[in-house]
């Protein structure tokens, strides 16, 4: 079975069994949702620890979450550095609309400009108040911060692993 990032554990927060998670999903109010079965992967780890959601709450730029049967600091301490995924049936349940991907399906596509030159590779995807922003890796090593708007978008192509974006002054500066 396959398994998708949906977060990282960075931190627990208070005494109560909190952590702190960067979300790493394009639909958090459900990947979060209280009864979401979740499977947290730590280092080393082959399978995963299978995890529900008891509380879930925006703080900042993270998610607070406590997890059934884990009720305080030291019960999910050891989950620190963990990453939380899903499965691919609980992907299947998701309808995307035309042009919107997962997370996982842009992570490791090459952009290019639109003569055809290529710009690097997306590594990673953050969420902004107005917008997705990808981060890739150029081909020189530097990194490349791409807004996700449709002016600059011009093609996604998953099959082909492949994205075409208009190259305006100072974006990759």
């Amino acid at each position: 079975m396959e398994w998708y990032n949906v977060g990282k554990i960075v931190n627990t927060h208070g005494i109560r069994g909190e952590v702190r998670v960067i979300s790493q999903t394009d639909f958090p109010e459900e990947r979060y949702a209280v009864g979401q079965q979740l499977g947290l992967f730590r280092k080393g780890d082959t399978k995963p620890l299978l995890l529900t959601v008891a509380s879930s709450r925006k703080h900042k730029n993270f998610i607070l979450l406590t997890f059934e049967g884990y009720p305080n600091i030291n019960d999910v301490e050891p989950f620190r550095d963990g990453i939380l995924k899903v499965n691919e049936e609980q992907l299947e349940e998701d309808e995307l609309q035309d042009n919107e991907f997962y997370y996982h399906e842009i992570i490791g596509c090459t952009v290019y400009n639109q003569e055809g030159q290529a710009i690097g590779q997306v590594k990673e995807i953050f969420e902004t108040a107005a917008n997705d922003v990808w981060t890739v890796k150029g081909e020189d090593g530097k990194m490349h911060y791409i807004p996700v708007v449709d002016e600059f978008i011009k093609e996604v192509n998953i099959e082909e692993g492949k994205i075409v974006i208009e190259v305006i002054e100072g974006l990759l500066s």
